[in-house]
């Protein structure tokens, strides 16, 4: 058992290796966060006239995390090397970017999306950063339909399944992204907020294949791990979709109504496969990355 660990330890690191500048590109976002963060601290958010800096602390944060995500989960995307090669040399410039449109224009206290009689410059970076994140969306987007490839499923089942649900619930959050551009702001209706929407679809892609790795490595009936995974997936899903109801009719999701409390209790059930996994036994430990088995695209 323990040369079994240490050779998928040994695996793992080595697949990983592949993704040390895109996992570098993620720790980036942690560490302006940081920044931003003791700054927000020492002097408060605003800086006038039109920037924010705990908008710049939530936004790299956000993108931080969702780029390390990314990172763990693209080996098992079965792209061919050159082609992971392509894509990550083509995403982290535009992490780059808009990390810098995020944390430089609210220091100087321009809104980087929506500019208020900015300067030449300030117009540039505003006319580029919604192209910059069309771009973030078609190359994930190309990314996610690996995930749905048969020979994804056939190595990597447990992981491939969760994955898909992520990638689904992230199709959200690229869609609550659009609806905050074309509504000029986060906010709609009487107390709705799309952020919510945005936010909590990109968190599937830790949640649910956490879920499924977890299912590997636990004394699980193999028939039973679908099952565990479809449930969490689904349920994710429909607490999605139940907070963009809530928000699409202009209403908080803090509220006592019916959809908040659906939303509530769908990511409840959403997270019990968690807490029972974790309640189980462990079992030897199995490769996750099998390069061998692996069929390239």
């Amino acid at each position: 058992m323990n040369q079994l660990a240490r050779e998928t330890t040994n695996r793992a690191i080595k697949l990983y290796k592949q993704e040390t500048w895109l996992l570098l590109t993620g720790l980036l976002g942690f560490l302006l966060a940081g920044i931003c963060g003791i700054w927000v601290l020492l002097n408060g958010g605003p800086v006038s006239p039109d920037g924010d800096i705990s908008k710049a602390f939530s936004f790299n944060a956000a993108l931080g995390i969702f780029i390390i995500s990314t990172a763990i989960i693209l080996p098992v995307s079965g792209m061919r090397p050159q082609s992971k090669s392509i894509y990550r040399w083509c995403y982290i410039p535009l992490v780059l970017f808009s990390y810098f449109a995020e944390t430089v224009q609210n220091f100087r206290g321009v809104d980087p999306r929506f500019v208020q009689n900015g300067s030449t410059f300030d117009h540039v970076i505003s006319a580029i950063f919604p192209a910059v994140a069309i771009l973030l969306i078609v190359f994930y987007l190309i990314l996610g339909a690996q995930y749905f490839r048969k020979r994804v499923m056939q190595a990597h089942p447990e992981l491939g399944l969760g994955i898909r649900y992520a990638m689904i619930a992230v199709l959200v959050s690229f869609a609550a992204g659009i609806w905050i551009s074309i509504n000029a702001g986060r906010y709609t209706g009487i107390d709705g907020n799309i952020i919510w929407l945005h936010g909590l679809g990109f968190h599937a892609l830790q949640a649910i294949p956490f879920m499924a790795w977890l299912s590997i490595r636990k004394s699980v009936n193999p028939a039973v791990k679908p099952i565990l995974i479809h449930i969490s997936g689904l349920a994710y899903l429909l607490g999605l979709i139940a907070i963009g109801w809530q928000t699409f009719l202009g209403y908080s999701i803090a509220e006592w109504s019916l959809l908040p409390i659906l939303a509530g209790s769908c990511f409840l059930v959403s997270f019990t496969p968690v807490i029972w996994l974790l309640s189980q036994s462990n079992t030897s430990v199995e490769p996750i990355h099998n390069a061998h088995s692996t069929r390239k695209v």
